[in-house]
């Protein structure tokens, strides 16, 4: 049982937890971790059917590119719960393939999911919290939302998106009693390496073949001998202990989460050579 901040009252509740793409990797071990809590929490799954539902996680159907299936999963909640306490914006996916190779429809699609998605959930969730004076939301960015990464340009920019409108929503609605915040993870052990989607133009020019290919071989090498995915979730329950986040909490290797600090200290030109080194771009 949890106490919640709600306005004008100190009524003992279950907080109700609303976390998107919970249905693998990092969504779904947050979801475990939380229903493991006590929590109420609602995973989304674009097809939750087909998904075998964690002991404590109920699965709801969500698309995060659709207004529509946004507000419905919302107003399902409302329905059995009557408030929404934390949400966590987890869904999104990778791409990889040259800046100059990746086509406009292909970026379009990234940002409606990674990015748009994300923007969707915000906006349908905070006239929730507002009311009620209380709530947390957890953007999942990346260490690559803070360094931009060679073949993975695009995934990088949705992240960087993602940093900025956090930076300024937080300040937005803390008058409202909504605190926000996000979890930048390095490379961990989840899905995502097999689900990333090369983009078409990277098979077809030969400009940038053996450079990309021996990028994205270093970088799925990181993915796999990364940590469980649980240490995000450890990570998550801390942060909702919180009564006042920071903006950011970086998880993942010490190299990983070095190099983001070291960027802002080395010049670029020594820390754009180190990168190029690392990833075999040169």
């Amino acid at each position: 049982m949890h106490v919640l901040g709600t306005k004008g009252r100190g009524v003992t509740l279950n907080r109700v937890v609303l976390i998107t793409g919970a249905s693998s990797g990092i969504g779904r071990a947050c979801a475990k971790r939380l229903a493991a809590e006590s929590d109420l929490v609602y995973g989304t799954s674009r097809h939750p059917k087909e998904e075998a539902n964690d002991p404590g996680v109920r699965l709801l159907a969500m698309d995060v590119n659709s207004d529509e299936s946004v507000t419905a999963a919302i107003e399902q909640i409302m329905q059995v719960e009557g408030h929404i306490d934390v949400v966590v914006n987890n869904a999104g996916f990778g791409i990889a393939g040259a800046v100059e190779d990746t086509s406009i429809e292909e970026a379009k699609a990234l940002f409606e999911t990674n990015f748009f998605g994300m923007l969707r959930v915000c906006r349908a969730v905070l006239p929730v919290m507002r009311v009620a004076h209380q709530g947390i939301i957890v953007n999942i960015s990346s260490l690559g939302g803070r360094i931009g990464l060679p073949y993975q340009g695009l995934y990088s920019a949705t992240k960087f998106a993602i940093e900025g409108m956090t930076e300024a929503l937080r300040m937005e609605v803390r008058a409202f009693g909504v605190r926000v915040t996000m979890i930048e993870p390095g490379d961990f052990r989840t899905g995502f390496t097999a689900n990333r989607r090369y983009v078409v133009g990277a098979k077809e020019d030969p400009a940038y073949k053996r450079s990309f290919e021996r990028t994205i071989k270093v970088a799925e090498k990181d993915e796999q001998s990364g940590s469980s995915p649980e240490q995000i979730a450890r990570l998550l329950v801390k942060i909702l202990g919180h009564r006042s986040p920071r903006v950011r909490y970086s998880v993942g290797g010490i190299s990983q989460r070095g190099a983001a600090v070291l960027k802002g200290f080395l010049p670029s030109r020594i820390f754009e050579w180190a990168l190029m080194k690392y990833y075999k771009v040169m």
